[in-house]
């Protein structure tokens, strides 16, 4: 036991003991600094550099694409409306081609009678309250329309 004791105390066995527990240390520093070490290698770098630099190549065309789209349905849908418009037009043409049609509406417009009728006007009691300035420009004679321009005009001068 003596021997034991001696080797324990001896400079051979601290040198070795010094040198296992600071290998130890190491080997656990080590580990540790692995552990943190970011999982970012230079592959995984590249990898997202790439990515990245696809979608910023990439967003001006799909933008460009997406608008171009969007253009293309708001021209189809303006023809279609178009279309509708020139259908309602030819049943109109069409409806003014036929003569009982035309006649109606002359009748109805310009107040028209044939010979031998009696022609009647209804005037709405309301309509009657209404002061001339309250018309449309369209229901009024176009000298009213007129006069009221330039007193307008004149107003704004002052």
């Amino acid at each position: 036991m003596a021997v034991k004791d001696r080797d324990r105390f001896s400079t051979a066995t601290r040198l070795r003991l010094l040198g296992e527990q600071t290998a130890a240390r190491v080997y656990r520093s080590q580990t540790k600094r692995q552990a943190r070490r970011s999982r970012l290698t230079g592959r995984a770098a590249l990898l997202a550099l790439v990515l990245c630099s696809l979608i910023v190549a990439l967003a001006y065309p799909i933008r460009q694409y997406v608008s171009q789209r969007a253009e293309i349905a708001d021209q189809e849908r303006q023809r279609e409306q178009a279309r509708e418009r020139v259908e309602q037009l030819r049943d109109l043409k069409a409806r003014w081609q036929d003569d009982a049609y035309a006649e109606q509406r002359i009748r109805e417009r310009l107040h028209y009678v044939m010979p031998g009728e009696t022609g009647y006007v209804v005037i709405d009691p309301d309509a009657a309250k209404q002061s001339r300035t309250d018309l449309g420009a369209a229901d009024r004679p176009w000298y009213a329309n007129l006069w009221d321009g330039v007193d307008k005009a004149d107003a704004a001068d002052r």
